[in-house]
């Protein structure tokens, strides 16, 4: 089965190709035998019941600084001419990102997009997570400085984040003492319209925070990422380091709950976030991250697992 496959996410020259995810999938891709269109959500155009966009066919090679050539653009159709979807871009899940799966959402009952844009703007990060608060740390969303105070009267050490950041940006621990937390509130306040997420300090996380990539709704494998000196934040990419870890049993106890709402739900590829083998944090489903560090420690191959899960969901529709 050779696919065109439709690429949406950021400049391809601005991405570290030793580690990001889509890049891992676009040479897996390649090698299957599907051809590669590149393409940026701002060029995504509507008329008539068509969406198309000016794409780039593009190859890949892990060659640094010289990982990708484009031909000559193309005007794509995204609903006739192109197989699958790959909506890769990085937050911040803002009206652009909801706007473009509102486009694709329209064309999706003939391209397969990954994962389903519907269910993608309908299960934000930190929102989504809130179906399975079973498996949460105690949380609070809002924007007022005396709920905050109240939830920290009562937790003690808590944790501050934008509702729809990423990336580990702007996370703030407040101590018990309260220091800054009304300062901190007024800036969130002032910077973000949405509330915010509080939730209860895990002194686990100094052990590491492990995200555990689930790929049609079963688990391809796990890292640990562990915060760098002097941090809470575990995100590689503000100076985390990644290690070799196993599920515990709760942590598969959480896959095998989540597992079946996002195959369901069209979540193809999805990761989440897990603290001290128990808390879960987050479900990523915008364009989760992890596979490369993950397929390095485990001998594995990801990027060809969910490739397979892509290539019998476009044949199952076809049959």
């Amino acid at each position: 089965m050779s696919l065109n496959v439709a690429v949406q996410m950021d400049p391809l020259d601005a991405i570290n190709i030793a580690g990001d995810s889509t890049f891992a999938l676009m040479l897996s891709a390649q090698a299957r035998g599907h051809r590669l269109f590149h393409y940026a959500p701002e060029d995504l155009n509507y008329s008539g019941g068509r969406v198309w966009t000016k794409a780039h066919p593009v190859t890949v090679q892990r060659v640094t600084s010289n990982h990708f050539a484009f031909a000559e653009p193309v005007k794509l159709d995204l609903g006739d001419e192109a197989d699958v979807i790959l909506m890769r871009q990085d937050p911040p899940f803002d009206l652009g990102y909801i706007t473009a799966t509102h486009l694709l959402e329209r064309i999706a009952h003939k391209t397969l997009v990954v994962n389903d844009p519907a269910n993608v703007r309908n299960a934000p990060e930190k929102v989504f997570v809130l179906d399975y608060a079973q498996f949460m740390p105690p949380t609070l969303i809002t924007r007022s400085v005396d709920e905050a105070r109240e939830f920290l009267a009562e937790h003690g050490a808590i944790v501050v984040k934008p509702l729809h950041g990423n990336g580990g940006k702007a996370i703030f621990k407040i101590d018990s003492d309260g220091a800054n937390l009304s300062s901190l509130i007024e800036v969130f306040n002032t910077a973000y319209r949405e509330p915010h997420m509080v939730q209860a300090f895990l002194p686990s996380v100094a052990a590491g925070d492990k995200r555990i990539v689930l790929v049609d709704g079963e688990v391809a494998g796990a890292v640990n990422r562990v915060p760098g000196e002097g941090e809470i934040r575990s995100n590689l990419a503000v100076g985390g380091t990644a290690a070799k870890t196993e599920l515990t049993a709760r942590e598969q106890e959480i896959c095998d709950v989540l597992g079946p709402e996002l195959k369901k739900r069209g979540l193809l590829f999805v990761g989440i976030d897990v603290i001290g083998g128990e808390w879960l944090t987050e479900i990523n489903v915008t364009s989760p991250t992890g596979i490369v560090a993950i397929d390095k420690f485990n001998g594995t191959d990801t990027g060809a697992m969910i490739w397979a899960a892509i290539e019998r969901r476009v044949a199952n529709r076809s049959a």
